[in-house]
């Protein structure tokens, strides 16, 4: 009984920081669907080991009345709990499926544009994309996003003065500056690729938990994608990794995203 207590107290406190982790990012004004559904399901499962004496009385009480529509809502949250651990293995398939060559386009994926310097994020997947130009000198680079109505340039662009200002040749550095997602990233860069000629194996350069989603993309679109993966910033990774368990969910039923 008491090695029972002790496991189901360290499952609370489990849940109890992922409840904090999901909040952190609220500090940087970042809300999400990812951090509402997260803090939403870790707090209530949390809630729910603390007060499971009483959980259990108020399940057997309804029971009685509403057994089906019990069944119902545990099968879908166990189904649920299945598909978030299908797609996390994908999702991390992808991470660790890196070029085999250099016979590649490197596509950078836009990400938030702050003034005229690249955010963080944008920043860290910038410098992933540096290291792979900078050992791989015949490599051309299509670097990808529009503009945002709250950002003064494009993403295209500011990435390109980030990657000219640490030394990559502009020649091989390509805009394309229309799109304003990443279906939008995929399919405006596989246009470029066409109508310049370069190799149509894509490597995508983007967050370790977004390259699933940017992979369906570019397969969609006929292209075969390697993966060169940003690290993520510890305090936002929970936040964003379950808002891809959703975008992609929505995408498969939906075709949108």
């Amino acid at each position: 009984m008491k090695i029972r207590t002790g496991i189901s107290f360290l499952m609370a406190i489990l849940f109890f920081v992922l409840f904090i982790w999901f909040l952190l990012p609220l500090k940087a004004g970042i809300v999400s669907v990812g951090n509402v559904f997260g803090a939403l399901v870790s707090g209530g499962v949390c809630a729910a080991i603390l007060f499971r004496r009483s959980l259990r009385s108020w399940l057997g009480h309804i029971w009685q009345i509403g057994k089906a529509a019990i069944i119902i809502v545990i099968g879908i949250f166990a189904a649920g709990a299945i598909l978030a651990a299908v797609i996390s293995f994908f999702m991390v398939k992808e991470i660790n499926d890196k070029p085999k060559n250099s016979n590649t386009t490197l596509i950078v994926l836009g990400c938030q544009v702050r003034g005229d310097q690249p955010s963080q994020m944008l920043r860290r997947r910038l410098d992933a994309a540096y290291d792979f130009l900078a050992e791989n000198g015949d490599v051309k680079v299509i670097v990808s996003g529009g503009k945002g109505s709250d950002e003064e340039i494009s993403e295209a662009l500011c990435m390109r003065n980030y990657l000219v200002g640490r030394g990559i040749g502009e020649e091989r550095i390509i805009m394309e500056d229309k799109s304003t997602d990443t279906r939008e990233n995929i399919r405006f860069s596989k246009a470029i690729i066409e109508e310049q000629g370069l190799p149509a194996d894509i490597t995508i350069v983007t967050d370790g938990y977004h390259q699933l989603r940017a992979d369906i993309f570019a397969r969609r679109e006929g292209l075969r994608s390697y993966n060169i993966s940003a690290s993520t910033a510890l305090w936002l990774l929970p936040t964003y990794w379950v808002r891809e368990w959703l975008g992609i969910a929505y995408y498969t039923v939906f075709g949108q995203g």
